[in-house]
């Protein structure tokens, strides 16, 4: 879990009243994040726009290491267990014609 020191927790009503230094010290690394609180309850979080990119990287990173590693361990499957397109699209009575 992710720990936030006190300066980087707000209530919604505090950030709502105070977005515009919010955004500044994200913007300025003077906080690398805010915690936004609903009813002492962590909600959401504000980070930079650098830092989102570099998660949605390392997420999409993530994302084709798995399907790299299903692609690797479907090879392992001997030729004779395949199944046949066309008798799959058969049995569920399927058509690749419009």
């Amino acid at each position: 879990m992710v720990k936030y020191a006190q300066n980087e927790l707000f209530s919604i009503t505090e950030i709502s009243k105070q977005i515009g230094s919010a955004v500044t010290s994200i913007k300025e690394h003077t906080l690398e994040k805010i915690g936004i609180l609903k009813n002492n309850k962590l909600e959401a979080v504000i980070i930079s726009t650098e830092e989102y990119e570099r998660l949605h990287k390392a997420y999409e990173l993530i994302e084709d290491m798995e399907i790299a590693s299903i692609v690797q361990e479907r090879r392992k499957t001997p030729k004779e267990d395949y199944l046949d397109g066309n008798e799959v699209l058969k049995k569920y009575g399927l058509c690749l014609d419009n």
